[in-house]
Formats: structure tokens, C-alpha cells, sequence
């Protein structure tokens, strides 16, 4: 029981210490430290996690049973890495091009950003991924009773299933801790790859250990060791031809296809140039850990009791020689074998199901569909944490079912042959433009389905499929037998699963595809894929013409987030030249937006949401020219037309909207000289009036005189704050103000405003929310201009708010080198007519509830310019909301 009690205190240490990498790595990315993150060497480490349990027991157990045949595992995917500028590169090129988030992703896209198949994908890489997951908890929990000699080696032991259940729960908080911790637009996860790039330094130190003691402290030497293969029997095992060939293409089509290669090769690659170092680093990495098999295997074989389980000689050995501290390291090398690939798995595969399941559903589900008010983020995030639950808990049933006694190997071996069934859809994909969304769909229902007949549900023994039907095949047809197909006899069941499998597959994809013929989008997808080298920035074409801006603004903010959102649309309209946050719904943008949102919900899903929106689709003129047929040729020239056609549309009404902004500008101008003339003669009236009646009447009391005199008096401060408007306005537009530069607290500088900006209101005051942590910055301005400019803002809610109670709030950030200050108020806010003209000189809003001369504002734009920063209204927020933004320079700090 001690010894129980060591080894969970130390798996609790390890973890820990997994933990505070991960969180380390991620507060660096976040900071935008990480560039260390994003080395070679991580990455080349991160694909280690092909080596799981399987490679780290497993393969010695499989050298000990088939002899030289465990090499065939590592083979495959030295040929993928030596060859990466063929297949690699060009998955990274077209993942990075197309900002797909998983391997169903990468199909869906291509084969016309179908949902549907994407759903079928996922389906199946689940299924196919199940087993694998269920071999590494088995490796876990009977590691666990080996050590603490709760285990016999030829019989399970009670305890396991607890154990497995334990084991299982840990892995799903980890992955769920750190791999949804936040939607990256990227889809990376710099604290989870990390861990994983120091599980893959543990794991190759622990079996060089093993190893070494192995050939130096037992065997006597290289010399010896030599000799004991050479007696062994496993130096006398011939080498299958049609065994070795379909173990060599599983194990490359398995490092190209699984979930989680696919998640660290392709989706975590952050520069096409890693492919280089890591097509010699990862195989020999690969080389390193196949290097001591053999002799473990051996020295096993000799040492060990006959009947011990091989797969387990890595751990059994240094405990049979009493190295307690060998074999600790040696556990702990098999835990991050399994917990590694567990991790990723999973963390990939709730990727697919949030994205390809739950948020379609979803999204059909929800009224009125993407502009919705809502949080999509939430949604997003619950659906793969529980999803992560979800697909860990498949492979503890398949464990519990499967009754964990079967080889690692064999296990693992059922799982590669599943995922080998996206091989044909996904090569045919990135170079035959002839490929079909039908063919894929049949190709990849046929050979999951000879798969699961002819290997998973055997592999279940007789609990879901019956001994007769695997002999005598379904109703009596022998031809049809699991093992048996056509009734060719006498091949290896898994060569034989493979081969039927893969050849109906491919068949059935190249055969359909052939009869049908690509849609205009298929064809569209297929010559960027086919051609990513040539097309890398270009993605299908949208048409806005008949979209608002503010709609696409209110999608974003709910998948985004709101301040990732507003930065996209603040860029993209600072790119086209457009004033304000709004850029115009080119297609351009909307392509733009689509990469951005595929990040976070992937390919199909993103291409959706747009497309509910903008309601229809366009072809752009490069595209078209990738397709080149005769069909083709008439698309782009009809194409062609439509853009020209849109592109005169979208002028003539930026021809209509500068027309309708200065014919309001023109009115306001017009209203405003009215609005002056009265403002300058009522007070003049009145000022003339009673110092004539001062003047003329001689028996006065001394009450009248003051009264009159105060009349005066405020008429004047009132003439006088007018004429200060326009002088002000007029020294600022012609640069002639001088800013008194002073260091204050924007906290202090915010307090002054809003009491300022209240003084002397009602009960029913504006009630002002504040977050003051987040004000507790040092500012190095013109603080009496910046005052100013808050007072207006703080005095405009103030008065235009139609809340029934009205509310301000006040957020404060530091975003991109920048403060950022938001006033968001609750009432009804600005139609999107005024919105245009807000900031120009005499215009006024909501004049049904307050008179001015409508300066303020023209005001507080200028100020802000003379101070370096900007003053803009944000749409979609609600109410009125105003953004005022200051340069940090490096003179506002936080406190």
C-alpha cells in the first residue's frame, strides 16, 4: 500500500508540474512572449505524440511476439516526414489558407464547406478514435497495478475498472482546464502543446533509462546483448511481405489522418518552415525510441516468468531487479506516453463535435439565427468541454467492454486501420479537382463500414457480433464472411481488413466522383486546394451588396467576443479608408470575416453563419480562372459582369450616402445659423431690454435693480458660453491650441467628470456604473481637454438617455498599445441616419428632449485628434455608445 501511495503522490507531482507548464505557457502567449513557443523544436516534440503507450510498452510486446515487425510502426511515418514537401507542406499551406480547425474541417472545405460531411467525418474519427483512447487508459491502469504488485500479469485484477474510471476523470480536467480555457481564432493552444513537448522529453528519457540499464546493467554490454538476439527467438521470425507492406501504410496513413496528428501537424503548425527541421528531427526522434526494443524485449523473455505480459517489460524489468527509482521513471514515462495522446485526442475530436454538431444545431435551433443576441462563445466553449467528457468516456466503455486484455498493439492496430479511411478523400482531395462531395460521402460510409464489419466489431469478441456469423458469414453467405471476403481464405485478418476496406473505399470515391461532376463551389474549393501554391490568399467570393454592416457587427461580437470584434471592424474600415468602425460589406471583408470566424467555430459553420446573413453567394473573377473549361470561361464572363455591376453599385451608393450626409450637413448648417441667430438675439433682447428699463426708470427698489441686473448677468455668461463654443471650435480646427501637458490619474480624471457633468440633476439622475480597477492608470495628457471631453459624453447621456432609468457605463481598457475608454449608455441610441453625421459641426441629436447648438461633439473630435487619439460611435452596443481612445507612447502605465 505504500508503495501505491508513492506512486500517486508522485502522478500528482507530475501533474501539478504539467499544469504550471501549461499555465506558464499559456500567460506567455498571451502576453505576446511566446515566441519561444513557436520553435522548431516544440513543434517537432509536439508530434510526438504519435509515440503513445503503444510505442512506449506496446512495442516492446510487439517485438517480443512478432519480432522485427514493431519497426513497420515507425517506418510510415519516417517515409511521410522525408517526403514533407509533397503531402505535408501542403496541408499546412491549405490549413493556414483556409483556417481549418480539425481534419473534418479540411474535408468539409474542400468538398464545397459541406456540413453534412463534416458531421459524417467526426462521427467516424469518434468511432475510429475510441479504441485508441481505451488502449491508453488500459496501459495506464494495469501500469498501476503492476507497480504496487495489486497485479498478476496473466490475470486482470478487480481494482482495474476504478482505476481507468480515475485515470479517465484526471484526463478530462486537464484537457478541459487548458484546451478551453478561451476560443483562439487560430484555434492554437500554446499551454497544452507545451506540456506535451515536455511529456515527449520525459517519455524519451524514461525508455533511453530502461535501455540503458537494460544493455549495461543487465545484459553485460552491446556484445552480449548481440548474442542473447541472435539465441532468441526473436531473431528467427521471417518477415511477412503483405504484412509488413499493410503495417507500413497504416502507420503513415494513421500519422497523416489521426485527430490528433492532424491537430499538432496541422492545425498547431504556426510557420511552414517547421516541416523542414522536423522532417529529420521527428525521425530520429522516432529512431531514438525504437533503439533498446529489441534488447528490452529479450532481456524480458529471459528474466521474466513465462506467461508475463510483455508488453509490460519496460516497467516489470527494473521491478523484478529491485530499481524501484528506474521503474518510477519508467511509469512516469508510460503515463505521459498515454496521458499526452488522450489529451490531444480529445481536445481535437470536441473540436469537431462543437463545431460540426452542436453549433449547427444550434444554430437552427435558435431563432432568427446568427443576429441573435446571445453569447455564441458560451455555447461554443460548453459544447467541447462536454464533448471532452464525452469522448474520454467512450474509451473507458470500449475498455470496460472490450475487457481490457487484449494486445496493445492489436488495439492500437484496429484504431489505425479506422482512421485510414479519410486517406483516399483527403490525398484525392488536395490533387484530383474532379473529386466529389458525393464520392467522399460514399467513399468514406463504405470502408468505415467494411472496417467496423471485418475488425472493431470482431474485436469485441462475442458480445456484439455472434462466432457463427464470423464463420459462417451473415444468413448462411460465406462470401460475406468478416474475415473471409469473396472467399479468399488465409490472409491475415487485419491485412485482410485493410485491404477490402481501403480498395471498396477508394473505389467507391473515384467511381462516384467520375459519374457526377463537381459544383460550381466544389470546383472552386478543389482548384485552391489543388493549386494551394498558386491560390494561397484568395477564398471564395461573397457579395454585401444587400447587407448592413451593423448585422455582421452584432454575428462577430457573439463569436468573438466584443473587443476582438470591434478591433476586426476598426481595422478592416482603417484598410478600405472609411471613417468610423464600419467598413463596407465588400466582399473582400466578408472573406476576411469568414477566415476570422472559422477559427472559433470552423470552416462550414462560419461559412454558414455569413451566408444566413449576406443570403446569397458570389464567384470571384480569380477563382473562376482557376477552373478552366468552357463552363468555366462563361462563369467568369458573366462574373466579371456582376462584379463590375457591384462594384457600380456599391459607388453609387457611397455616391448616395456622401450626397445624403452633406444635404444633412447642409440642413444642419442651416439650422444651426437659425439656431445661432436665436441664440445670440434672445439673450441681446433681453440684455438691451432691462438696461434700458435700468437706464429710464429712476424710482427703482433695490430688489428690482438686482433682479434686473442678475437677468443681465446671465444673460451674458450665456452669450458668453456660445461665442467661447465657436471660438474653441475654431482655434482647434486651425491648430492653433496650445495643450498644457500634466500626468493624472484617470480615475481621478473620470471622478471630475461625473461629478462635473451631474451637478445640480434631479432624482431621476443618470446612474453611472464603473469598473475602478480597471481606471487605475497613470495618464500623460492635456488632462483639462481630455476632462472635457468626458464631461460632454458623460452630460449627452445625460440628457438623450430614453431609459425609464437611465444607466452610463463607463469600461476602461488597455488594447494594442492603446486606452481605451467606452460610454455606453441603456436608452434607445443613435438611428443609424445620425450615426453618420454625428461628429460634424452643427449637428444635433434627439432634439425633442435638449436644444444646442450641436458643438459638442465636432468638439470632442477635434480635441481628441489634437491629443492623438479619436473619439467614434460603436454600433450594435444597445444604446448610444461613444469610444474615446488615447495612444499609450509609453506614458500611461497601469498602476
Amino acid at each position: 500500500m505504500g508503495t501505491l501511495n508513492i506512486l500517486v503522490s508522485v502522478c500528482l507531482i507530475y501533474v501539478a508540474f504539467l499544469f504550471l507548464v501549461a499555465f506558464a505557457a499559456e500567460r506567455a502567449a498571451m502576453r505576446g512572449n511566446g515566441g519561444w513557443l513557436r520553435s522548431p523544436l516544440v513543434y517537432t516534440l509536439s508530434l510526438s505524440i504519435y509515440c503513445t503507450a503503444w510505442t512506449f510498452y506496446g512495442a516492446v510486446g510487439y517485438a517480443a511476439r512478432s519480432g522485427l515487425e514493431y519497426l513497420t510502426i515507425y517506418i510510415g511515418p519516417t517515409l511521410v516526414m522525408l517526403g514533407w514537401w509533397w503531402i505535408l507542406r501542403k496541408l499546412v499551406r491549405i490549413g493556414r489558407t483556409q483556417r481549418v480547425t480539425s481534419i473534418a474541417d479540411m474535408i468539409s472545405s474542400r468538398y464545397g464547406k459541406s456540413n453534412l460531411l463534416a458531421v459524417g467525418v467526426t462521427i467516424l474519427a469518434v468511432i475510429g478514435t475510441t479504441p485508441y483512447i481505451a488502449l491508453q487508459l488500459q496501459s495506464v491502469t494495469v501500469s498501476f497495478e503492476v507497480f504496487s504488485d495489486a497485479y498478476d500479469a496473466t490475470m486482470p485484477s478487480g481494482g482495474q475498472e476504478s482505476n481507468a474510471l480515475l485515470v479517465a476523470a484526471g484526463l478530462a480536467l486537464f484537457t478541459i482546464v487548458f484546451g478551453t480555457r478561451n476560443l483562439d481564432v487560430n484555434e492554437r493552444h500554446h499551454g497544452v502543446v507545451m506540456a506535451i513537448a515536455v511529456e515527449a522529453v520525459v517519455k524519451l528519457f524514461a525508455l533511453l533509462a530502461v535501455g540503458v540499464f537494460v544493455v549495461w546493467g543487465i545484459g553485460g554490454g552491446v556484445s552480449d546483448i548481440l548474442q542473447r538476439i541472435d539465441t532468441s527467438k526473436i531473431g528467427t521470425w521471417q518477415i511477412e511481405g503483405d504484412r509488413w507492406a499493410t503495417l507500413i501504410f497504416l502507420s503513415a496513413a494513421a500519422f497523416l489522418c489521426l485527430p490528433r496528428m492532424f491537430q499538432v501537424m496541422v492545425v498547431e503548425n504556426d510557420n511552414e518552415d517547421h516541416l523542414r527541421t522536423a522532417s529529420w528531427a521527428f525521425p530520429a526522434y522516432l529512431m531514438v525510441m525504437s533503439l533498446f526494443v529489441v534488447p528490452i524485449a529479450v532481456v524480458g523473455l529471459d528474466l521474466l516468468p513465462a506467461g508475463s505480459n510483455p508488453d509490460f517489460f519496460v516497467l516489470t524489468v527494473p521491478l523484478a531487479t529491485g530499481n524501484d527509482t528506474l521503474a518510477m521513471l519508467s511509469f512516469l514515462g508510460g503515463f505521459s506516453s498515454a496521458t499526452s495522446m488522450v489529451i490531444v485526442a480529445a481536445l481535437a475530436l470536441s473540436t469537431m463535435v462543437s463545431n460540426h454538431i452542436v453549433m449547427p444545431i444550434w444554430l437552427n435551433t435558435s431563432l432568427g439565427g446568427a443576429t441573435v443576441s446571445g453569447d455564441v462563445r458560451n455555447v461554443v466553449l460548453l459544447s467541447r468541454r462536454i464533448s471532452i467528457a464525452a469522448v474520454v468516456t467512450l474509451g473507458y466503455l470500449y475498455y470496460r467492454i472490450s475487457g481490457g486484455g487484449t494486445a496493445l498493439a492489436s488495439i492500437g492496430l484496429i484504431s489505425f486501420a479506422g482512421v485510414a479511411q479519410f486517406l483516399p478523400v483527403l490525398i484525392g482531395g488536395i490533387f484530383w479537382r474532379g473529386a466529389t462531395r458525393p464520392g467522399a460521402f460514399s467513399g468514406l460510409t463504405v470502408g468505415f463500414v467494411i472496417w467496423a464489419y471485418t475488425l472493431l466489431l470482431p474485436s469485441f469478441g462475442g458480445g456484439l457480433i455472434s462466432d457463427s456469423l464470423v464463420a459462417n458469414g451473415p444468413f448462411g453467405i460465406g462470401w460475406l464472411r468478416p474475415q473471409a471476403f469473396f472467399g479468399i481464405t488465409g490472409m491475415d485478418p487485419l491485412v485482410h481488413a485493410v485491404f477490402w476496406s481501403i480498395l471498396l473505399n477508394a473505389m467507391t470515391f473515384f467511381a462516384v466522383s467520375l459519374i457526377g461532376f463537381p459544383s460550381p463551389v466544389e470546383r472552386l474549393q478543389g482548384a485552391q486546394f489543388v493549386n494551394v501554391f498558386d491560390h494561397s490568399t484568395t477564398l471564395q467570393g461573397w457579395s454585401g451588396d444587400m447587407v448592413q454592416s451593423e448585422d455582421l457587427m452584432i454575428m462577430a461580437q457573439r463569436i468573438l467576443g466584443a473587443r476582438e470584434a470591434q478591433a476586426l471592424f476598426e481595422r478592416e474600415a482603417k484598410r478600405q479608408g472609411v471613417t468610423g468602425v464600419l467598413p463596407e460589406p465588400s466582399p473582400e471583408f466578408l472573406q476576411v470575416l469568414e477566415r476570422e470566424l472559422s477559427g472559433s467555430v470552423g470552416v462550414a459553420t462560419a461559412h454558414a453563419m455569413v451566408e444566413q446573413i449576406v443570403g446569397g453567394t458570389s464567384v470571384s473573377v480569380e477563382d473562376l480562372m482557376a477552373v478552366a473549361d468552357e463552363t468555366a470561361q462563361i462563369m467568369e464572363h458573366s462574373s466579371q459582369l456582376e462584379a463590375k455591376s457591384q462594384e457600380l453599385s456599391r459607388t453609387a451608393r457611397q455616391l448616395r450616402q456622401a450626397n445624403e450626409k452633406l444635404t444633412q450637413i447642409s440642413e444642419q448648417k442651416d439650422a444651426f445659423l437659425s439656431q445661432v441667430s436665436h441664440e445670440l438675439r434672445t439673450p441681446m433682447t433681453s440684455i438691451r431690454a432691462f438696461s434700458e428699463i435700468l437706464r429710464d426708470t429712476e424710482k427703482l427698489s433695490a430688489a428690482e435693480q438686482t433682479k434686473y441686473s442678475t437677468i443681465i448677468h446671465d444673460e451674458a455668461l450665456r452669450l458668453t458660453r456660445l461665442l467661447d463654443d465657436l471660438l474653441d471650435l475654431s482655434v482647434l480646427e486651425n491648430g492653433q491650441v496650445s495643450l498644457n501637458v500634466q500626468t493624472g490619474k484617470l480615475e481621478a480624471l473620470l471622478d471630475h467628470a461625473v461629478a462635473t457633468a451631474l451637478t445640480g440633476s434631479g432624482s431621476d439622475s443618470l446612474r453611472v456604473l464603473r469598473q475602478r480597477g480597471e481606471e487605475r492608470i497613470a495618464l500623460r495628457t492635456d488632462l483639462d481637454r481630455l476632462s472635457q471631453v468626458f464631461i460632454n459624453l458623460i452630460g449627452n447621456a445625460q440628457k438623450y438617455c430614453d431609459a425609464e432609468h437611465p444607466e452610463l457605463r463607463i469600461d476602461v481598457e488597455m488594447s494594442d498599445g492603446r486606452v481605451v475608454v467606452d460610454f455606453i449608455d441603456n436608452g434607445s441610441g443613435i438611428s443609424k441616419e445620425d450615426q453618420a453625421v454625428v461628429f460634424e459641426k452643427f449637428a444635433r441629436v434627439g432634439v425633442q428632449r435638449a436644444s444646442g447648438a450641436g458643438l459638442g461633439l465636432a468638439i470632442c473630435r477635434e480635441i481628441m485628434t489634437r491629443l492623438g487619439g479619436s473619439v467614434s460611435y460603436l454600433p450594435g452596443q444597445g444604446g448610444a455608445a461613444f469610444r474615446v481612445s488615447l495612444p499609450d507612447d509609453g506614458k500611461m502605465v497601469p498602476q
